[in-house]
Order: C-alpha cells, then sequence, then structure tokens
C-alpha cells in the first residue's frame, strides 16, 4: 500500500480541526465548509454509539468528501471510542509477550492494528494517529504504557507489525512523537518540555522513526511539542526548521504530511496567538495544523492559513490521499463486511486476555 500521499508537500497547508458534538449542527456546516479545512479529528464527547458514528461521519463526507476523519484510537488509556469498540490494551503489554514468544507476540501486534482500524473504518472513520514510536524509559507521564517497548529494537518490531495490521484494514499511519518524547517527565499537555540529551542519544529515539519510514510504512509524522537545546535551543521540534526540514525532510527523506500536534497544547503555548502559533509552524515545515477544543482558536489558525495562502508559492493541503482504502473489509454487501470484522474480532479476544 503507499505510504504518501501525490500531492508535492512543500509549501501545502491546512487545518484540522473539531466539533463539540454527536452531530452537525447549521454552524458546524458553516464552518466544515472552509477550504482551509482538510481533516476533522473526533474525542470521546462525539461520541455514543457505532450507529450515531456511522451517521456523523456519513453526514460529514456528504457535505465534504475530501476531509480525512481522525481520532487517537491508540488502545490502554487512549482510546476515544469505548462502549460498543473493542477495548485495546495498551501497547506496552505487547512487550512482555515479545519478550517471552517474539513470533506470537508479532501476530498478535498484527491483529491488533488490524482490529483497530477495521472497527474504525466501519463506522467511516479514516484514520487514528498511530503508531506511538516514543521509547518508554520509565520516565515520561505521558507517554508511559502508550509506547510499544524500552528498546528501539522492540519498538521497531512491534510497531511495524501493527501498523501492517492497520494497512491490512485499508489504514495508513501516522507516527508519533518525532523525534521522542519518551526520555522527559513532562507533559507538553500541560508544560513545555525540554530533553537536555545530546544529538547523539537523540539518535536512538529517531531510530524507530528512521527504520518505518524506511519501510514505507508512515503516511504522516507528528512531531512533539519539545525543545531539544542539542539540535535546536529555541523552537520545539513542531515549530523548528531545523528539525522538520533539515532532518526530517533533507537528512531522513521523508515525504510524507507533517501534522503538527495540537496547537492549543500547553507546550505549543510559549510561541504566541493562535495565529503566531499557526505562522511558526507554517515557517517551519508543517503541512496539517491540529487546533483541537477551541471554535475561537481555529478559526483564527484558518485565517492564518488563508493569509498564508495568498503568498506565492502556497496551496492548499488535501488530506483525501490518507483516507485509504476498503481493505481487509471490501465486499458486496455492508453485512458481509460486518461478518468478516465480527468473525475474526472473535478470534482475536481471547488473546487480548494475558495483556490486561
Amino acid at each position: 500500500m503507499p505510504q504518501s500521499v501525490t500531492q508535492n508537500l512543500n509549501q501545502c497547508i491546512g487545518v484540522v480541526a473539531d466539533i463539540d458534538g454527536t452531530e452537525l449542527t447549521a454552524a458546524d456546516r458553516e464552518f466544515l465548509l472552509q477550504p482551509e479545512i482538510c481533516g476533522l479529528i473526533f474525542f470521546a464527547r462525539n461520541y455514543q454509539s457505532p450507529q450515531q458514528l456511522k451517521a456523523l461521519t456519513s453526514d460529514i463526507l456528504s457535505l465534504r468528501p475530501d476531509l480525512l476523519l481522525c481520532v487517537d484510537q491508540e488502545g490502554g488509556r487512549v482510546q476515544r471510542f469505548r462502549e460498543g469498540f473493542t477495548r485495546l490494551p495498551p501497547m506496552l503489554a505487547l512487550e512482555k509477550e515479545y519478550q517471552h514468544n517474539s513470533t506470537e507476540a508479532l501476530t498478535l501486534a498484527h491483529e491488533l492494528g488490524w482490529l483497530m482500524a477495521a472497527e474504525l473504518r466501519q463506522q467511516g472513520v479514516h484514520l487514528s494517529f498511530a503508531p506511538v514510536l516514543d521509547i518508554e524509559t520509565d520516565v515520561s507521564q505521558v507517554i508511559g504504557d502508550r509506547a510499544f517497548g524500552h528498546d528501539a529494537d522492540t519498538v521497531i518490531a512491534l510497531a511495524s507489525a501493527f501498523v501492517r495490521g492497520m494497512n491490512e484494514a485499508g489504514m495508513l499511519a501516522v507516527g508519533k512523537h518525532f523525534p521522542g518524547h519518551g526520555a522527559i517527565a513532562a507533559d507538553s499537555h500541560l508544560a513545555l518540555p525540554v530533553d537536555t540529551r545530546s544529538r547523539i542519544e537523540l539518535n536512538n529515539d529517531i531510530g524507530p522513526f528512521h527504520a518505518l519510514m524506511s519501510m514505507g510504512l508512515l503516511s504522516g509524522i507528528m512531531p512533539a511539542h519539545v525543545i531539544y537545546p542539542a539540535v535546536d535551543s529555541d523552537n520545539t521540534a513542531g515549530f523548528s526548521a531545523h528539525w522538520l526540514q533539515n532532518i526530517l525532510r533533507s537528512e531522513l527523506q521523508f515525504n510524507g504530511v507533517i501534522f503538527s500536534d495540537d496547537l492549543s497544547m500547553a507546550g505549543a503555548a510559549s510561541v504566541g496567538s493562535y495565529a503566531e502559533r499557526a505562522g511558526c509552524a507554517m515557517r517551519a515545515g508543517a503541512n496539517a495544523l491540529l487546533v483541537c477544543n477551541d471554535r475561537s482558536a481555529a478559526q483564527q489558525v484558518i485565517l492564518a492559513v488563508r493569509e498564508q495562502l495568498q503568498q506565492p508559492g502556497w496551496q492548499t493541503l488535501s488530506l483525501a490521499g490518507l483516507q485509504g482504502t476498503a481493505g481487509g473489509l471490501q465486499g458486496t454487501a455492508d453485512d458481509m463486511s460486518e461478518n468478516m470484522l465480527a468473525e475474526r474480532r472473535s478470534a482475536i479476544l481471547p488473546q487480548l486476555e494475558n495483556l490486561r
């Protein structure tokens, strides 16, 4: 499955926003018709049941068929849709199994990736922001059991199997949080973390990102709202042209979409207003600007993007190429796809008991 969009991403920019409720309001419809919006991210507040979610995604796509519909559905404590979906274990639970029986753990990682993606796509959600490629060090407050392991080789093995499972279900992958958020205690949702390690030490954390890029498994990258003074002492990775253009694009040869992490997070607030945050992210080389939980802030970012698009060489980002394919759920009728999903899910569920 191709892992990069066909659009030349140099100076392509757009906004991934959100809505407040479980169905579209008239104000939502007007908001979403703005061409700068290229994606929509869902949260738990947008979900009541699989049937309601399917109706919501259908309504959105009838209005804007080109929008990328996204969610954070990693498993463990980061799973926005719960009732009516399989409760996925935290990915770190796979590490112990991998140490005991690597073959079985890799198979299970693949199946978990497939199940996560298949359940979402069945309800019209195109993409989960996964996998987490951070290396756990038993320090980070925000990463913790979201990581696949405590060393690069384990993360690479398990995460690549997980992504191949996602791909089988028709979903593409976005690796986060580049170049690695696992070695610092502070949570960038609440503070501005600083990772003081050397570039040589950071290369170990970059390893999983580089490996999955080299395998063609990543369509997108989400950088961390973390400052790494050894590389750029003034900017977080998401606001750093050195990280995004010199290292990610040039050195690592990544040609997929760069998603900013949420511009409303505290790790982004040091830059200034929402318009200033958007400007920093655009100049650094980000393509898709996430702004969540604040409609006014989202509109400020949209207006900043609209202004930037008036400049020569800039163009509106399309994320339609990341919507994926029918994958493992293709069939001639919805009930056939549902039967396929139910059968395979029932085979996976007993294996999850050992991971809880």
